[in-house]
């Protein structure tokens, strides 16, 4: 069954901001997710960090009690929310990262971000711009674990 051109002019579900669509000043908040045991086995045997502190539940020479997961880890969870929502299909290039980890996450946290638009600096090209935000990572305390700045490339408006 083919689609007809009526059913392709139609939003796409899930399709992320371009970038004429967003302000500077402008606050979302993700959805939150727990760390689990899963998440942390997958992330280590796929990436290879196969530290004594996440691969040994029993590890006594870390300075974090627990099961801590690798900063990495916590990281690209909150850009799976950031990818599958605000840039999905719209989100062209990561290009500049700065990060600060401020306090270690374990498994059984929940995690969830603020995204605040920091800039938006239209670029030469296909009205593509450059959209800087400001992510602030926090654990199911509300307590911030992570804070970092991304500078993406974003698709314009057709």
């Amino acid at each position: 069954m083919a689609a007809n051109d009526d059913n392709l002019s139609l939003p796409a579900l899930g399709q992320g901001f371009v970038w004429q669509q967003l302000s500077v000043g402008q606050k979302f908040r993700t959805f939150r997710r727990t760390i689990t045991e899963t998440d942390l086995v997958n992330f280590i045997s796929v990436t290879g960090m196969l530290e004594a502190i996440f691969i040994d539940a029993e590890f006594e020479g870390g300075a974090i009690q627990g099961r801590p997961v690798p900063a990495a880890l916590t990281y690209s969870i909150i850009e799976g929310f950031i990818l599958q929502t605000m840039i999905q299909g719209t989100g062209l290039a990561m290009l500049e990262l700065e990060q600060k980890i401020l306090a270690p996450v374990k498994v059984s946290d929940t995690l969830w971000a603020t995204v605040e638009v920091t800039g938006i600096k239209p670029t030469s090209k296909s009205g593509r711009a450059v959209v800087t935000s400001q992510i602030d990572v926090f654990n199911q305390r509300s307590e911030k674990v992570m804070t970092y700045m991304a500078k993406r490339l974003l698709a314009g408006a057709k």
